[in-house]
């Protein structure tokens, strides 16, 4: 697998983290049984594709990137979709956050 279609796999993955985060919370504690199921259907399909992108990826660089895909598009997706504060301080720290990822991928 090339290094390019390897990062679009791990950036398909941390956009399916997101749906699985989502897909979780409407689940309200796995007693919704449609969306336990389907987050349960995101979590294999995520955790599938950053597996596959590992294996040409470094991990420390390809983890960073997930996460902070992960983090900043939860944190988008609450504020859309449930509401949730955009205090200043909450969005100067999504900011932050990618930057950092920002930096460790051009630094390697």
């Amino acid at each position: 697998m090339s290094p390019s279609l390897a990062w679009l796999l791990l950036v398909i993955s941390g956009i399916t983290d997101v749906a699985w985060a989502l897909a979780t919370k409407k689940s309200a504690g796995f007693t919704e049984p449609l969306w336990a199921g389907v987050s349960l259907v995101l979590l294999v399909i995520f955790i599938a594709l950053l597996t596959k992108a590992l294996t040409v990826l470094p991990l420390g660089t390809a983890y960073a990137v997930w996460t902070g895909i992960g983090a900043v598009g939860s944190l988008a997706a609450g504020i859309v979709l449930f509401g949730e504060s955009t205090d200043a301080v909450r969005l100067t720290f999504a900011a932050v956050t990618i930057l950092g990822v920002v930096g460790l991928k051009v630094s390697s």
